[in-house]
């Protein structure tokens, strides 16, 4: 988290995830998430691609980060209510010209018996 780690149950998951996340390391990914998850992707406008399961929401991070290697998310803020939290972030890639690209949203998770069940993904512009 940006000042400090925080002991909040939701919050250590969704760190956990976003460590994982930043490490490209897709097993470390699904085992934090639940048999049955919930991804909602920011593109295509206006509603984003929904994937739900292992093995859709997989082959989604898979995709990803074969696309763009260098992807990395930076935690501007977050919070958590019970088995909600948000996390907004800033997303850093390098363009095929290796110019440097970059957007800003958010991410509300659910998390259900220490796993994400639910990440639905919000962007700006």
């Amino acid at each position: 988290m940006p000042d400090s780690v925080s002991d909040d149950p939701t919050l250590v998951v969704i760190q956990q995830f976003h460590d994982a996340f930043n490490r490209h390391d897709v097993p470390a990914i699904m085992a934090l998430m639940t048999d049955d998850c919930i991804f909602e992707n920011t593109y295509p406008p206006p509603d984003g691609e929904r994937f739900q399961g292992q093995a859709a929401v997989r082959a989604f991070w898979e995709h990803l980060f074969a696309g763009s290697p260098q992807a990395h998310f930076e935690i501007e803020d977050s919070f958590a209510s019970h088995h909600r939290g948000v996390i907004r972030w800033r997303y850093a890639w390098a363009n095929a010209d290796g110019s440097p690209g970059h957007v800003r949203g958010v991410d509300v998770f659910r998390v259900r018996d220490g796993k994400v069940a639910e990440k639905l993904s919000y962007v700006k512009g």
